[in-house]
């Protein structure tokens, strides 16, 4: 078994590290760079950054922000927010991310993580899907949770697997920033109908919450970040819950 990720999550806009419900309400909740050198010091396995709001006010990419980040720091860095073409993804890599994570423009135009994927491999794409659970059917919503899509989930996550990414981070508008847990049920629906690693979203409030999600599904990460920002719990915490449940995790020191 594939050792599971902690992963925590850091949201973003204008410079201010912000938290938010349902993807609305959002406040800010600290500084995005003491929150990393916190997360350094914890030895957390990976760091996903996420400008909220660049896709809708079309923002340029902030590329100082990543290469501020990524020299202070050696975890593996994702980056999303505001992604449309292949020059962003080069220079993003180049200022030091590992990833890109894509949203809507891979809803609208798939084309683009064919070339991302072929021009800096598969291991660097990472497709986001947010989606709500609405009289029972997963609806994907792009523009950070605000423009409802037609798109099946499942066949997408398929398409975006055919055109070359390589892994999902997959977020639940329901249960983000609620702490009341992540979606087992659709979670688990996902991760059985697709072949690319899963990287689950939205509701972790305790490390006993990841417990009951590996229980249940096949995933590759657990991101979070309410958990980290308004409890007591940390990473390590994380880690060492899952590893006394005998789910392996990367370790160092814990």
């Amino acid at each position: 078994m594939l050792k599971i990720r902690i992963i925590p999550t850091i949201l973003y806009d204008e410079f201010k590290m912000v938290k938010g419900v349902n993807f609305n309400s959002w406040r800010t909740v600290g500084n995005i760079i003491q929150a990393i050198r916190i997360y350094k010091i914890r030895e957390v396995d990976e760091l996903i950054l996420m400008d909220i709001s660049a896709t809708n006010k079309k923002k340029k990419i902030n590329l100082e922000l990543i290469k501020d980040i990524s020299e202070d720091s050696f975890m593996p860095l994702t980056f999303g927010g505001g992604i449309n073409n292949i020059e962003q993804i080069s220079q993003i890599i180049k200022n030091g991310a590992d990833k890109v994570s894509i949203n809507t423009a891979a809803t609208k135009d798939l084309d683009l993580i064919y070339k991302a994927s072929n021009n800096f491999g598969s291991q660097c794409i990472v497709v986001s899907i947010d989606y709500k659970v609405e009289n029972n059917e997963m609806v994907i919503y792009s523009n950070s949770g605000e423009q409802r899509t037609k798109l099946n989930i499942i066949d997408y996550i398929k398409s975006v697997e055919e055109a070359g990414a390589g892994e999902i981070l997959l977020t639940s508008i329901d249960k983000e920033g609620t702490m009341t847990g992540y979606d087992l049920k659709t979670i688990k629906y996902v991760s059985d109908n697709s072949k690319l690693p899963i990287i689950a979203s939205g509701g972790c409030g305790k490390p006993q919450d990841m417990v009951d999600l590996v229980k249940k599904a096949k995933v590759s990460g657990l991101a979070a970040a309410s958990m980290y920002h308004f409890t007591h719990y940390t990473p390590n915490d994380a880690k060492k819950n899952l590893e006394n449940n005998g789910f392996p995790v990367r370790v160092k020191s814990i």
